[in-house]
């Protein structure tokens, strides 16, 4: 399991929440899928005021409702709303709509206009407050995190969109990362669209192993001890499949398939979102 900077031990495979909460007809469905997923041992949920401006917090709200500490929660804030002041008040809007005390890692979506430091300055307010017990970033390189400066010791991870269409953070921020002993939180790794799960190469490994393209492609984010996959699914079957992909293990060949048709960087490259 990966470990925060403090010691604390995460799951590997975790469960994305975007597009959650879209529709109210949706809500209760998608609760019953997240709590699939913590039956199933996916204790690490990741959610973002963004999502669906809110509602995603809510599904989430609803999924934990009695099972709050088995749950490793992770939200994250607005880059506009990430002044000391911003901070603050989005957090207690996301406890809110959670209906909880603590969120477990609150992290800055992306940059904005406000300064890192200012944003830091918030999130340490809030962990003496007792309202989050960890902060991190999201879809941040490595010059954002140098400019931490000595508060990168407190930095619990990065969250960046991580797959084999992606691969660009090999090159020099998942290195960094992991001196630094910050684990880094993968976003959609089995692509978006599904132009990832077509290509030949995952049907040519999923055959070999009696699996599916998704599986390889989740399983191939864990084969980093320091990668932490969240991948988002809402129907049953595909929730006990990517559960199943924590005892995949992706042979020598199968990765060189692998890297033959998606290359590993061989220079810096700009940070890829979505």
């Amino acid at each position: 399991m990966p470990s925060l900077p403090d010691g604390t031990t995460i799951p590997a495979l975790g469960q994305g929440t975007w597009h959650m909460g879209e529709g109210a007809r949706s809500r209760a469905e998608e609760a019953d899928a997240l709590r699939v997923g913590l039956d199933l041992g996916m204790t690490l949920i990741d959610t973002a005021e963004m999502y669906a401006e809110g509602g995603a917090e809510e599904v989430v709200g609803d999924a934990i409702a009695g099972r709050r500490d088995e749950v490793f929660l992770v939200s994250k804030v607005y880059p506009h709303n990430a002044s000391r002041r911003g901070v603050i008040a989005a957090c207690e809007r996301s406890l809110k709509r959670m209906r909880i005390e603590t969120i477990d890692l609150y992290l800055l979506h992306w940059r904005g206009s406000h300064p890192l430091s200012e944003t830091v300055e918030a999130f340490d307010a809030l962990k003496h407050a007792g309202k989050i017990r960890h902060w991190g970033v999201s879809n941040c390189d490595m010059d954002d995190l140098e400019e931490l400066g000595p508060a990168l010791a407190d930095c619990a991870t990065d969250q960046v969109l991580y797959s084999l269409e992606h691969r660009g953070i090999e090159f020099d921020l998942l290195p960094f990362c992991a001196r630094h002993r910050i684990p880094v939180m993968a976003y959609s790794p089995v692509g978006q669209g599904g132009k990832l799960l077509r290509h030949r190469a995952l049907h040519e490994v999923a055959a070999r192993h009696g699996i599916t393209p998704a599986q390889v492609a989740i399983a191939w984010t864990l084969r980093d001890p320091n990668i932490v996959s969240i991948p988002k699914a809402s129907d049953p079957t595909h929730i006990r499949q990517n559960a199943a992909t924590r005892d995949i293990r992706l042979t020598p060949a199968d990765l060189a398939t692998l890297d033959a048709a998606f290359a590993p960087p061989t220079r810096k490259r700009g940070l890829a979102m979505l």
